[in-house]
């Protein structure tokens, strides 16, 4: 994770010097500030809010959204039309330019409103101590977060949202979930006495997360004679390998080392354990720290530049569009000299033909592609956003998700719940045995009740929860009865439970207790004499520490199990008690797989998303969770692995691997960047501040509603939860938008190429104009007002089997063979036209040929609308209810326009009959090259 240099300046002098030095340096003390000096600093530091991005407002937003080339190039063609005085087109093309951006800024502002009323991160008010005056006793008293200052004093207790960066002065027993800066779910132990715990630091950036479970002992520690990556204990201490690490090959945890070594340089600010920062919340326990850094200078806020420095680059939508724009304006910036020069050296016209060039150019041009990609993308946007599961930030994304062929999630909370479940309870000879999972449920239940621990430990309840469900089950309350706990605590990765057969009080003296001890396998087997009723030896201890090793090394949690029968005593009972006993076994743990996702990945897999797993875990655990989620891993790379590749060679290795462990930030951004490079459309779903760099990298950013603010603002999907169901939804949403943009500039692009052709044609063989520029602007508004129907298409089922995206080399092999196809067809009806119309003068002749062709061409583009809107196959899908109206609008104009009364100030006169039925002949001919054709066609991905 990268910082900005402010907020690890600010961080790292909390964490540099003693309590006092820290305290001298801010001008504070235990007592907190006097009012008067917090006035001073409030002026001075600013309020302590959050600098997140502003949306921009909707005039601001309506200023930039013509910037996208296909809306400049209507633009100046819009200043042409007008500069030679064809106010119609001009006037058409400011109306289609004014509804495009509205349509885009009104659904991007909309968008924007919806994602700004998730913010739930930030606490609203913190309890503060303060001074009225310099001699008055201390206050507490709750405050506004944004009125905290550098040096206030603040307390925390459970469920308090940290308000800003502090230093602790005092902690009891505090664990404090760091989520919101690291995604790690596992609260973490934080300590006033910087002493008291080596450092998390790790590998540069990511910390280690403890685990909560109250009372037990969740400290993160290095092994002194292998890797620096830390070690996590997790619920009664049992070693298991958090996201960065593995445990020792023995299947012992390593010893802790007694001092704290400073962070490196350039380490993530995490690294320390006594400091907390905004945004973070508390588990359980309570403290007290000094403020040392508030708004911008947080460690939260330093987040939000990107982590490498690098511009976001061009989104597929970008490039697509752009791709397509530079071709259109090469085609209009030719077609309209051609038109000039043709028809002053062959028919001896000049300037006069100008009106007719610049209709020809607007012909050419799909004036209507900013109104129908920003209505077909805000319509899907709104569908998913009226389903409450999914919102767009910024429309064109709902492209880029549809044209997402990797998917990189993290494991935690994506694909599995975040809780864990027991996969395992074994005796020692490594059989399956449920009475293991029994005692181990005697010493979770008398040490949750009888310690008072703050919040329950997960790894105790899980095991209850699988031992109601394993047979026998029974009333563990009834079958024994609680005397004493002794739980886990700093330095001690075992809890004790010591019990009794339930009875008469009076008779507990001459009763025996148990004591049943769980905890981390090597602290257990050291205090065990006897395994399955035998003599346990160091063979045999060093058998049963390999087993755990075997365990811990599929990314399990594994807990060890003993008993011992004591005579009944009333004196308490301390740890020196916890020997010579007998071995029961081991129960291992995993994360439970969340219970949509292998549904949502097999569905992914037919869509042909491709997912990639990116984590911190250990390797064993993520690729047992892929294995339990139907998803084979295969080759398992490390980050250390990714450090030693050159960017060349992570392409090709990031394109071939499924899982990535041991992950910190800058390794996600990186295999992010390498499947990009590689030629993928990639989309990574996040919900941290470590996951920032590698959303910024990715094509499309995706978070769920609960993610941090900072992680949402800078995402272009924001989910309901951390559902792939949703998201495959959201995938196949994007696919339809842009199978509806794709079909309507394979059909604008076709038509209008084909027409241009036949009009360079007409124009070197007739001797007038084969189509006025009135004419032309007509048929191009009817045209363009059928085709917006297409933004409501519904692409058949093999639309949504496949990535979808515009491209536009596919796009000018389409157009170029249809466009061919459709001029064949035009100069065909001049041959239909030249028969029918020969016997009229000159006069009336134009006006009737006029006529033809207008006729020609509106019935031509209502076929094509039908033929090629829905993918190789016409027949695929029935056609909807929008597009059978706008073909039939559209062929009722062509018909009937010439008869009207419009007709003779359009220059059309009626036909004769015989040229209707010619052309139906000739529509009926183009209407099977058409569809032959287009069965001939690969089914395009988009286009």
């Amino acid at each position: 994770m990268a910082w900005a240099p402010e907020a690890r300046t600010a961080a790292v002098r909390g964490a540099d010097g003693t309590t006092l030095e820290v305290l001298r340096a801010l001008g504070s003390g235990p007592r907190g500030l006097v009012e008067e000096q917090a006035e001073e600093r409030l002026v001075r530091h600013g309020e302590n809010t959050f600098p997140g991005r502003r949306p921009d407002s909707w005039p601001r937003r309506f200023a930039r959204s013509p910037r996208d080339p296909f809306t400049a190039v209507l633009l100046v063609l819009g200043l042409v039309s007008a500069a030679v005085a064809a106010w119609g087109t001009a006037c058409v093309i400011a109306v289609l330019v004014t509804v495009s951006c509205v349509l885009r800024t009104t659904g991007e502002h909309r968008a924007d409103r919806s994602a700004a009323a998730l913010r739930d991160l930030l606490a609203t008010t913190a309890t503060v101590r303060r001074r009225a005056t310099a001699g008055s006793p201390p206050l507490t008293r709750e405050l506004p977060v944004d009125q905290l200052v550098p040096g206030d004093v603040v307390l925390l207790a459970p469920g308090d949202v940290v308000p800003a960066d502090l230093r602790l002065l005092r902690a009891t027993a505090l664990t404090v979930h760091e989520a919101a800066l690291t995604g790690e779910s596992a609260p973490v132990e934080k300590y006033a006495d910087a002493a008291r715990l080596p450092d998390r630091s790790g590998d540069g950036g990511t910390p280690a997360s403890a685990a909560p479970h109250s009372g037990h002992d969740s400290r993160t520690t290095t092994a002194p004679c292998a890797s620096p990556a830390p070690i996590r204990h997790s619920g009664t201490g049992a070693a298991t390998a958090p996201e960065g690490t593995a445990p020792r090959g023995d299947g012992r945890a390593p010893a802790p080392v007694p001092d704290h070594p400073a962070p490196r340089p350039g380490a993530s600010p995490l690294g320390h354990p006594h400091l907390c920062f905004q945004g973070s919340s508390v588990v359980s326990g309570s403290g007290s720290g000094v403020v040392v850094a508030t708004g911008a200078g947080t460690v939260l806020s330093g987040a939000l530049p990107r982590a490498d420095g690098r511009r976001r680059p061009p989104s597929p939508f970008d490039r697509s569009v752009n791709g397509i724009a530079w071709t259109l304006i090469r085609f209009t910036l030719l077609t309209a000299p051609l038109v000039l020069i043709a028809s002053a050296l062959l028919r001896g016209r000049g300037l006069e033909t100008l009106p007719f060039a610049v209709a020809v150019a607007v012909g050419l041009t799909p004036e209507m592609l900013p109104v129908v990609v920003t209505t077909a993308l805000a319509r899907g946007a709104a569908l998913l956003a009226r389903d409450g599961e999914v919102i767009v930030r910024r429309l064109p994304a709902l492209h880029d998700l549809g044209a997402v062929d990797v998917l990189c999630v993290d494991k935690t909370g994506t694909l599995t719940e975040d809780r864990p479940v027991l996969t395992l309870s074994e005796g020692p000879d490594g059989r399956e045995d449920p009475e293991v999972l029994r005692w181990a449920a005697v010493n979770a239940l008398w040490t949750l009740h009888l310690s008072e621990l703050p919040v329950p430990d997960a790894l105790d309840e899980a095991i209850l929860d699988a031992a109601e469900e394993c047979p026998p089950g029974g009333d563990l309350f009834e079958e024994f009865e609680g005397i004493e706990a002794l739980p886990c605590g700093p330095g001690r990765r075992l809890s004790t439970a010591v019990v009794r057969p339930p009875g008469d009080p009076r008779f507990a003296l001459a009763a025996r207790h148990t004591l049943v001890v769980k905890g981390a396998p090597e602290d257990v087997l050291e205090r065990c004499a006897r395994a399955a009723g035998a003599e346990l030896d160091a063979t045999g201890r060093e058998r049963l520490a390999r087993r755990a090793g075997e365990l811990a090394a599929e990314g399990l949690r594994v807990l060890a199990v003993a008993r011992a029968a004591r005579p009944a005593r009333a004196r308490p009972y301390t740890p020196a008690d916890e020997r010579d006993l007998d071995f029961v076994g081991f129960v291992a743990l995993s994360d439970a797989p969340a219970p949509s996702a292998a549904e949502a990945l097999a569905v992914l897999a037919r869509h042909g998303v491709d997912v990639k797993v990116l984590t911190g875990d250990h390797p064993g655990t993520a690729a047992r969770v892929c294995r339990e989620l139907g998803v084979a891993p295969g080759e398992v790379v490390t980050g250390d692995r990714i450090d030693a590749l050159a960017d060349a060679e992570l392409s090709g290795l990031a394109v071939r691997t499924t899982v990535f462990a041991r992950c910190a930030p800058e390794h996600k951004a990186r295999v992010v960047r390498a499947l990009r490079a590689a030629g993928h459309t990639t989309g990574f779903l996040g919900d941290g501040v470590n996951d920032l760099a590698a959303m910024g990298s990715a094509d499309v950013g995706i978070c769920p509603r609960d993610g941090v603010d900072v992680v949402r603002e800078a995402a272009d999907v924001v989910l309901a939860s951390k559902d792939l169901t949703a998201l495959d939804r959201a995938i196949v949403a994007g696919r339809h938008s842009t199978g509806n943009i794709a079909a309507y500039l394979r059909i604008a692009l076709s038509s209008n190429f084909g027409n241009v052709i036949a009009m360079l044609v007409a124009g070197l063989l007739l001797p007038f104009l084969p189509m006025l520029p009135a004419q032309v602007l007509v048929q191009n508004l009817c045209f363009d007002a059928a085709q917006l129907a297409l933004a409501f298409d519904r692409p058949g089922p093999g639309a949504q089997l496949r990535p979808a995206l515009l491209r536009p080399r596919a796009l000018l092999r389409f157009v170029t063979g249809f466009g061919l196809l459709n001029a064949v067809a035009d100069v065909a009806t001049f041959g239909v036209l030249a028969l029918a119309v020969r016997s009229l003068g000159e006069g009336e002749g134009q006006s009737a040929f006029h006529a033809g062709w207008f006729t020609e061409n509106l019935l031509t583009q209502a076929l094509v609308m039908l033929l090629l809107r829905s993918g190789r196959h016409a027949a695929e899908g029935r056609v909807p209810g929008p597009i059978r109206l706008a073909t039939a609008a559209l062929a009722v104009v062509g018909l009937l326009l010439p008869l009207s009364p419009l007709g003779p100030p359009l220059s059309m006169t009626p036909l004769p009959p015989v040229y209707y039925g010619l052309l139906a002949l000739v529509l009926v001919v183009y209407g099977g090259l058409l569809a032959a054709a287009r069965a001939r066609q690969p089914s395009p991905s988009g286009v």
